[in-house]
């Protein structure tokens, strides 16, 4: 079972086999998600953005810049009447 050591400054270095299995490297983000107290799981946060594609629907008629500004000031002066 692969092992890893804290340091001083709370740091460790995964085993070559767990980053492997995470498909992690130098650089790479990895989250610790809480299954219960004390158990945790290590997942790989970093992920090719290749694999958003689909997950936001097209747009039923593109977008005009003016409209896209149009909106904003919409936003902003809703935004503002709030304060």
């Amino acid at each position: 079972m692969p092992a890893a050591t804290v340091t001083s400054k709370g740091q460790i270095t995964l085993p070559k086999s767990v980053r492997d299995g995470l498909g992690v490297d130098a650089g790479d983000r990895v989250e610790f998600v809480e299954l219960e107290k004390g158990v945790y799981r290590v997942v790989a946060a970093t992920r090719d953005i290749r694999e958003l594609k689909g997950s936001i629907p097209r747009p039923a008629s593109a977008v005009g810049v003016e409209e896209m500004k149009h909106a904003v000031r919409q936003h902003a002066a809703r935004r503002n009447a709030v304060r």
